[in-house]
């Protein structure tokens, strides 16, 4: 990023800001409701933030994901069931468990993204023409260019 806008942007470039921006919240929402292989929205969640912020406790984990500590500890409850995280005691407090993602959690995070990933791509085939998933191709190109500044 450059910096602060100085809302001199072309009145195209605007209503393609504004599309775009729509289009991405509107596609990870379909996303995110896209086949999990049977894990709820907040098992799914959890394990993307273990994945991403490495390990945590049962009351960060719900301080962060914003529920109850008892909803938590039942989802933790049916992860562990699942064999997708580990715990442990906590070096620092004996009565606290720190929770990770096991060897199988992470690979169905990485099993998720696959499938996700091959949802949108069967359903572009399905949808579009070899000639607008060119056009698409390009525009993501030239997208990636703007993001690498």
């Amino acid at each position: 990023m450059t910096g602060v806008s100085t809302g001199r942007a072309s009145d195209a470039a605007q209503a393609a800001a504004e599309d775009l921006a729509t289009m991405v919240r509107r596609l990870i929402r379909r996303l995110s409701v896209a086949p999990t292989g049977g894990l709820t929205p907040s098992q799914r969640s959890v394990l993307l933030r273990l994945e991403k912020d490495g390990a945590s406790s049962t009351t960060f984990l719900a301080i962060a994901e914003g529920v109850r500590s008892q909803s938590m500890t039942a989802t933790l409850k049916s992860l562990d069931e699942a064999g997708l995280i580990e715990r442990r005691p906590d070096p620092d407090d004996g009565r606290r468990r720190i929770i990770t993602l096991s060897a199988e959690g992470r690979n169905r995070i990485a099993r998720d993204r696959r499938e996700r990933r091959s949802w949108l791509a069967e359903e572009m085939d399905r949808r579009f023409s070899p000639e607008q998933l060119a056009t698409i191709n390009e525009a993501l190109s030239l997208l990636g260019e703007l993001a690498e500044q």
